[in-house]
């Protein structure tokens, strides 16, 4: 019997291409520098705390475990807070452009943001800000020079006091908030308000020697009692833009005032400076007796918080890290993966503005947390259930799992076989993997790097990686010869017989390591990019050996430099036919311009010769170089392309493509796109591509083989800075996504992730199951378009343009299994069933 089946509409039809529709962090944790932390005066137990690489975290249950603002919405500088008000819609914040930034305002409890209209980038970007909890429409800022206040919630501000260095600026040391009463700490004193911010006087005070001025403040109220707390440094030493890292030597004092009396008080007893580079202060705003100091302990080379009591008459040291005596620990601590001198110093602390107990502090890597007051701390950045109790040495070498505080940066993930993997990192090196991605460590030895680039594999089971001391590799702050020329003692080869537990040096050049490539014909033949200039003399370039199995008596050989190069090989690909396909990266001179020694270049081992296939816009700043996997005779490739600054490298960036081996190539990309790192094929969908940008996010296209692609933005994946895209090779479904600083993601793409069934459609199918005949009826309005029918991989079995109400498909030849039918904005599905 024949009938008609009304057609249900599956609505964004993108996942008919399998793109996931969530992503989930997976990793170690933490690893990154974490910056000033800020708890909600209404919730203690939720807090923001931003990341250099851009990341804004959140938390709701006390660092338990954390989301992170979409970039779409909101990128973060390392100095950026959540300046939280008593609407809990409204909110102030720092916002990264990639230049000054700019500060921003959310109506909507951070769902977007909007540039304040009162800000003058005239006067520069900003340094800090302080909102008035208690009053939204209230704002102080401090630019480099000047602080201002705004009563009308960003719209205007008005001038509360200009530097009087025009070196050194004027820093708001602190504000607090006392109903119509402002008083606003600087290195060049205090500035006080009786009326709301509308004025401002100088307050005079007493007690600090001169030479010394006001670094940080801050200060609490309880009764009748008001008590100021500051931290203070040699005027020489201070300036806006000190950084929590510039600790060393800065304090010289710490002094109170009670009830703006106008006299300082020296407050330092137990306090060692020469020693205890505290650079922060602390307290909850309801207690005055409870003052929190925050820094560096040079002697035990750990972070530092010193509590008082008693309004500081007295001071004590509570995060005791010698054997971790009241930190419950992740992979950091006490002699464990990395000790306490990975932390460093406190960046900021966080005191809960009416809870003097709970408070927070990031560092170099980490975020620690105690709800007791400093009594006891517990790690911030791992799963509960993976840390290890205070009092004890931290054991190295165990496994965690990611919370969702992912701020490194990763560059490749590789899978050994389906449980065990390896991903390659800077600052933390490598970390491995022995339950298919779950759970991450630093279960491995033989060697210890900042950065590993590139791990390859060999038929024989054979892993070798590709190791530095020097990190963020052609980032834009690593391709001037200062740094990339450097002697790396770490500039070297590694290699694992036993799946990535125990690794050999293989061969160290003292220069860095980039890119493996293996000739997949021959075990013994590896090629290493090795990066070196050195004014024309240095080592980098393209070496290779061809007796890898003499492990680290094997010999190496430096290729010939490809014409126009200047020793910054990046990428490393070997063609079917032998010959070596390669891409070079960016290089500035002494005077920051690019040169022009950047693109792809072809090697000839049979004639030793190397030709230069680069389009003109590759000349300046290149990265990956992909071979598209479509095509047998391997001619078509794609490049990423960075736009370098200064005039020529401008406006190149980009996807390119060539079909016949770099004779001709074809940007893909016009001018949507400033900085394209690489892309990688869905191995289910060899007409799906996945495009990683510098700071416009992970994109997707459909149709990478046709003559102009289209691109759409992977909306699910929320960091800006993806690197490259890997999928699972023992599951296809498990997409990954390494970045320059949010470790690494995983998406899912199987079929659960499609939408649901939702809408119901009058276009109709003649039958629903089919079998060797679809028959399909349209109204008037949907003729003169084309019909497209996707199998579940994604790829186009049908097209034709419909010119007719009623239409037959001859399908005898089709696979049983569903299909998706596409007509103008509706994706529809079907199923193939098995011939009678």
């Amino acid at each position: 019997m024949k009938y008609y089946v009304s057609v249900i509409i599956i609505l964004h039809s993108l996942s008919l291409f399998g793109q996931p529709k969530s992503f989930q962090s997976y990793g170690i944790g933490g690893g990154g520098a974490m910056f000033f932390p800020k708890i909600n005066p209404t919730n203690d137990n939720e807090f923001y705390i931003s990341c250099d690489m851009s990341e804004l975290f959140h938390s709701t249950d006390f660092g338990n475990s954390y989301s992170q603002i979409p970039f779409t919405q909101f990128q973060a500088t390392n100095v950026s807070t959540y300046e939280f008000t008593n609407n809990p819609n409204i909110a102030y914040s720092n916002f990264n452009d990639g230049n000054e930034g700019f500060p921003v305002k959310t109506l909507n409890g951070g769902q977007s943001w909007i540039q304040l209209a009162g800000f003058d980038s005239n006067l520069g970007g900003i340094y800090r800000m302080f909102a008035n909890f208690n009053n939204p429409n209230q704002l102080i800022m401090n630019y480099y020079g000047d602080i201002v206040i705004s009563n009308d919630g960003g719209a205007t501000f008005s001038l509360v006091k200009h530097c009087a260095n025009n070196g050194a600026g004027i820093i708001a040391s602190g504000v607090f908030y006392d109903g119509n009463n402002i008083t606003i700490a600087t290195n060049e004193g205090l500035f006080k308000s009786i009326d709301s911010g509308i004025t401002f006087t100088a307050f005079t005070t007493t007690g600090i020697p001169t030479g010394e001025v006001i670094w940080h403040f801050s200060a609490a109220k309880s009764g009748n009692t008001t008590r100021f707390i500051c931290i203070t440094a040699s005027i020489a030493d201070v300036y806006n833009g000190l950084m929590p890292y510039d600790y060393y030597g800065l304090a010289k004092g710490v002094y109170v005032m009670d009830n703006l009396n106008g006299n300082w008080v020296a407050k330092s007893a137990g306090i060692n400076f020469n020693s205890d580079y505290i650079m922060y202060s602390g307290m909850a705003q309801n207690d005055v007796n409870t003052i929190y100091l925050a820094g560096s302990d040079e002697a035990l080379n750990a972070p530092l918080i010193f509590k008082s009591i008693d309004g500081g008459n007295s001071w004590n040291k509570v995060f005791k890290s010698t054997n971790n005596q009241n930190v419950i620990t992740g992979w950091s601590g006490y002699q464990g993966d990395k000790n306490w001198s990975w932390g460093e110093t406190a960046f900021g602390i966080a005191v809960a503005p009416n809870n003097s107990n709970k408070l927070i502090f990031g560092d170099f890597g980490f975020v620690h947390v105690s709800s007791d007051g400093g009594n006891s701390w517990k790690q911030a950045y791992v799963d509960v259930k993976d840390q290890h109790p205070a009092n004890i040495v931290t054991p190295t070498k165990k496994t965690y799992h990611s919370i969702g505080l992912e701020n490194t940066s990763s560059w490749q993930i590789h899978w050994i076989d389906a449980q065990n993997l390896f991903a390659c990192y800077s600052d933390i090196g490598a970390i491995r993997s022995r339950d298919g991605g779950k759970s991450w460590g630093f279960d491995y030895n033989g060697f210890s790097v900042n950065s590993l680039y590139r791990i390859v594999q060999l038929n024989n089971g054979n892993i070798y990686g590709a190791c530095s001391n020097i990190h963020d590799m052609y980032q834009s702050t690593r391709l001037a010869d200062a740094k990339l020329d450097a002697n790396d003692a770490n500039g070297k080869i590694v290699f694992s017989i036993d799946k990535g537990e125990n690794w050999t040096t293989l061969h160290t050049f003292n220069h860095p390591v980039f890119w493996l490539a293996s000739d997949p014909k021959d075990n013994n033949i590896l090629y290493a990019s090795v990066i070196h200039y050195s004014g024309g003399t240095g080592q980098g370039g393209i070496w290779v050996t061809k007796d890898l199995n003499k492990g680290a008596s094997s010999t190496w050989t430096k290729l010939p430099n490809p014409p126009r190069t200047e020793g910054h090989p990046a990428t490393i690909e070997i063609l079917k036919n032998g010959k070596v396909l390669c891409t070079f990266s960016g290089r500035r001179n002494s005077n920051g311009t690019f040169t022009k020694s950047s693109g792809v270049f072809v090697y000839d081992p049979s004639s030793g010769n190397w030709s230069d296939v680069s389009h003109s816009g590759m000349y300046y700043w290149t990265k990956d170089i992909v071979i598209d996997p479509s095509d047998t005779t391997q001619n078509t490739w794609y490049v990423g392309v960075f736009s370098g600054w200064g005039g020529a490298p401008n406006g190149l960036g980009g996807l390119y493509r060539t079909k016949d081996s770099g004779l001709s190539w074809t940007k893909l990309t016009g001018s949507q796109f400033d900085r394209v790192t690489s892309l990688t094929f869905n191995p289910q969908n060899n007409n799906q591509a996945y495009m990683t940008t510098e700071t416009n996010g992970l994109w997707v296209s459909n149709d990478i083989h046709s003559i102009n692609p289209t691109f759409s933005l992977v909306d699910s994946y929320i960091f800006r800075q993806p690197e490259r895209v890997y999928f699972n090779p023992f599951n296809k479904d498990e997409m990954w996504v390494s970045s320059f600083g949010n470790g690494m993601k995983m998406g899912k793409m199987n079929s659960s992730d499609l939408p649901e069934i939702i809408e119901i459609s009058t276009f109709d199918i003649l039958p629903n199951p089919f079998d060797s005949k679809l028959s399909l009826r349209f109204n008037n309005i949907f003729l003169d378009d084309y019909l497209e029918i996707y199998n579940i991989k994604g790829e186009q079995v049908f097209k034709s343009k419909i010119t007719n109400n009623y239409y037959e498909i001859n399908t005898i030849n089709w696979a049983t299994g569903v299909y998706f039918v596409k007509y103008q904005q509706q994706t529809i599905k079907i199923v193939k069933q098995s011939q009678p």
